[in-house]
C-alpha cells in the first residue's frame, strides 16, 4: 500500500485551523488547564501511534477527529465531557497494545 505523502501534514494542518479558530481571547477562558493537558497527551498519543505503524491509518484518523470535538465540547464549558471523550480516545487507540507498552 503506498502512502500519501500529503496526508499527515493536511491532517495537522487542519487539526491546527481548528485549534486557532478554537481560541480568541474571549474563549481562551473556557479550554480548561485540564482539556489542554489531556488534548496535548492525547495528540503525544496518537502521533507515537503512527510513528510506530502500532494502530491503522483509519482508527488514527477517527481519533482526530474525536480529538476536535473534544476541544469543541470543552471550548462550550463541558470541561467533564471533552475529559471523557479523551479518555475514549486513548482506550481506543492503546486497546490492542499490551499493558507494558500502553505505559511506556
Amino acid at each position: 500500500m503506498r502512502k500519501n505523502p500529503f496526508h499527515r501534514p493536511l491532517k495537522w494542518a487542519l487539526a491546527a485551523a481548528c485549534l486557532g479558530a478554537m481560541i480568541n481571547p474571549g474563549a481562551a477562558s473556557s479550554f480548561t488547564r485540564e482539556c489542554a493537558t489531556r488534548d496535548l497527551q492525547i495528540l503525544m498519543l496518537i502521533e507515537a501511534r503512527e510513528n510506530s505503524n502500532a494502530v491503522s491509518p483509519e482508527k488514527l484518523s477517527d481519533a482526530m477527529f474525536t480529538m476536535m470535538h473534544a476541544r469543541m465540547v470543552c471550548h462550550e464549558g463541558r470541561a467533564a465531557d471533552a475529559l471523557a471523550l479523551y479518555d475514549n480516545i486513548a482506550q481506543s487507540i492503546t486497546a490492542n497494545i499490551g499493558r507494558s507498552e500502553r505505559w511506556r
